[in-house]
């Protein structure tokens, strides 16, 4: 018990570390990167605003997930971690990686269809595959968080 509260605060300080740096990337620095690329490759400027736009919405997905693993963990401290809220909060999760998966092909394609390099549509291949593992691992844990819920009820109500 004292190992899983240890490990939960410590995952929540890590939480707070990496959403300021979400928020700071999302505000400064990638606006600032695709207006500077606009400005060193004049041929490439009509992507900023769609790189820009693109860029801050992977990061608003990654900061969903963020804030509904926080969520998670106020449930794992209140040992209410196999209560039907929990799976409100892991849908939130699976959504967001959807979503941001949803992006990702578009972009893997605009990319596959424009790349003059195949190295850039190995690492968009990469990133796919890698986003799609995650999604489906959290479908998974869904599956089996909604499954030891209604073990759980079954149980209360036995008891």
């Amino acid at each position: 018990m004292i190992a899983e509260r240890w490990a939960v605060t410590a995952l929540r300080v890590f939480l707070v570390a990496l959403f300021a740096v979400l928020v700071m990337l999302e505000t400064f620095s990638l606006p600032g990167q695709y207006a500077h690329m606009a400005q060193q490759n004049p041929e490439e400027a009509y992507l900023r605003w769609p790189s820009t736009i693109v860029s801050v919405f992977w990061v608003v997905c990654v900061q969903v997930v963020i804030v509904a693993t926080w969520k998670l963990l106020t449930l794992v401290r209140k040992d209410l971690i196999f209560t039907e809220a929990s799976i409100k909060w892991v849908n939130v999760m699976v959504w967001a990686i959807a979503a941001a998966w949803v992006v990702l092909i578009g972009v893997f394609l605009w990319v596959g269809f424009n790349a003059d390099d195949p190295g850039v549509i190995v690492l968009f291949f990469l990133f796919t595959s890698a986003v799609s593992v995650i999604g489906l691992v959290m479908v998974v844990m869904r599956a089996l968080l909604k499954r030891a819920t209604e073990l759980r009820s079954d149980m209360e109500a036995v008891i």
